[in-house]
């Protein structure tokens, strides 16, 4: 069984109410929750929100998605993403969880569907997202992370390196358990286009989205 998870928090400071806000015309948890019912690779698609408000639209959207009201103390803003998992296992039965970000809605049913047949073929244990990213990175004390300054790589030859974009994760129930992360045993890693690496923190990340959406409607990033 493989349900999708997606946390919901009611306490957004940097953009208040962020998770029901209209997204280009949507409640930003719309456009997730859609594409996680299109995928039709999950048996339950979960929301874990400690707000009655969240609740409330979340019930109103015409995908049918599971409540789970969770304690205060998972809600907090040091509350990490784990115990929010592990709160929501507690409850129900599975063999593969999928924690979905709301804050990555131009994620697409195809992701999903592409992802889980990776994570199938290659028999793993947990599944993270990342972007790949042609930037030279550094350390502080001026010593390169990603390459080799004496022997500087044309950008078409350089292969980069993956960055973690948090859009979704699978877990497998018995590492969860056991070591209470989401990632661990044999890590498949799942390559999304670049321009997923935009996630929703800042007012002004925002504004960039829901750009970026409009644009995907016009034919931005079409994948098919």
């Amino acid at each position: 069984m493989n349900i999708a998870l997606i946390p919901l928090r009611g306490g957004s400071k940097s953009i208040p109410r962020k998770n029901i806000k209209l997204l280009a015309g949507k409640p930003l948890c719309a456009w997730v929750i859609e594409a996680a019912h299109e995928a039709a690779i999950f048996d339950r698609i979960c929301v874990s929100t400690d707000s009655e408000e969240i609740a409330a639209v979340v019930r109103i959207l015409e995908t049918p998605v599971e409540i789970i009201i969770r304690p205060a103390e998972y809600a907090t803003d040091t509350a990490s993403t784990e115990s929010v998992m592990t709160h929501a296992a507690s409850m129900m039965d599975f063999d593969i969880m999928t924690t979905i970000q709301a804050t990555s809605p131009l994620t697409r049913p195809d992701d999903f569907r592409l992802a889980f047949e990776q994570f199938s073929e290659q028999q793993a244990d947990s599944l993270l997202t990342c972007v790949r990213t042609k930037r030279f990175f550094w350390n502080e004390d001026g010593t390169a992370i990603n390459y080799d300054p004496l022997h500087r790589p044309m950008r078409q030859q350089f292969r980069g390196t993956l960055m973690e974009n948090g859009a979704f994760y699978f877990t497998r129930r018995n590492i969860l358990e056991s070591g209470h992360c989401r990632l661990g045993g044999k890590i498949s890693v799942y390559e999304m286009p670049e321009y997923m690496a935009l996630e929703i923190d800042e007012p002004e990340d925002w504004l960039r989205m829901e750009q970026m959406i409009l644009e995907r409607n016009d034919g931005f990033g079409d994948r098919e």
